[in-house]
């Protein structure tokens, strides 16, 4: 759908200011940095294909402005922009393929910046066979309750970025580190799915200002 025939609450710009950063996707988050499309196409249409295509940030260390150019036939403004943010990216927050999370305590670390958010969010952060992150995302922003979050939205990341396995986090505002029964609930549903799929749900923790902790849900 092209951003002038979205309502005006589901813009990025809009939803940005209303909700705030952490309830944009990827896509999204791009759209509102690049903030117009082209002649030929719509800016939410560049955004999607950037990110699906190179989305996993150990992608970008080649990409080059003639690749965005050629394949999407970008103005040259317009793919510079997309490069700076990538690097940027890289340079404020590092590579996500060099970080390798095998305990929770490295979760937390990894994490540990979301204690500070005023809403819960959730996050996936998926990983390969060696325990390296290949992908991380924002999955959804409200309780779990009422994000109503569903497995195929957990799992599809992990497909996209043929995921071994992955991680569940989310925040407390509150400081409680206790899960709620929707908490318990939807990390059971998830991890019956993610063994259909053969995608191993390695932990589901929840981090707050009191530090963190694993949901324990017994095979």
């Amino acid at each position: 759908m092209k951003v002038k025939d979205m309502p005006n609450e589901e813009r990025p710009r809009e939803k940005l200011l209303k909700m705030g950063v952490e309830a944009l996707t990827n896509e999204e988050l791009l759209a509102v940095i690049l903030g117009t499309g082209t002649k030929k196409e719509d800016v939410m249409s560049i955004s999607r294909k950037v990110i699906s295509q190179y989305g996993n940030i150990s992608k970008y260390s080649t990409l080059k402005a003639e690749d965005l150019i050629n394949m999407y036939h970008l103005p040259t403004v317009k793919a510079l922009q997309i490069l700076s943010v990538m690097e940027l990216g890289k340079r404020l927050f590092g590579t996500h393929y060099d970080v390798i999370l095998n305990s929770p305590d490295k979760v937390y670390d990894y994490a540990r910046d979301m204690s500070f958010l005023k809403k819960e969010v959730v996050r996936g952060i998926y990983l390969d066979a060696r325990g390296r992150v290949v992908h991380d995302e924002v999955l959804s922003v409200g309780t779990l309750s009422e994000s109503l979050i569903h497995p195929r939205e957990v799992l599809k990341p992990a497909i996209v970025h043929s995921a071994f396995s992955f991680i569940l986090v989310h925040n407390h505002p509150s400081g409680s580190l206790e899960p709620s029964e929707a908490d318990i609930e939807i990390t059971k549903r998830i991890k019956k799915a993610s063994k259909i799929m053969d995608i191993k749900l390695l932990d589901h923790i929840i981090i707050s200002s009191s530090g963190y902790r694993s949901i324990e849900i017994k095979d």
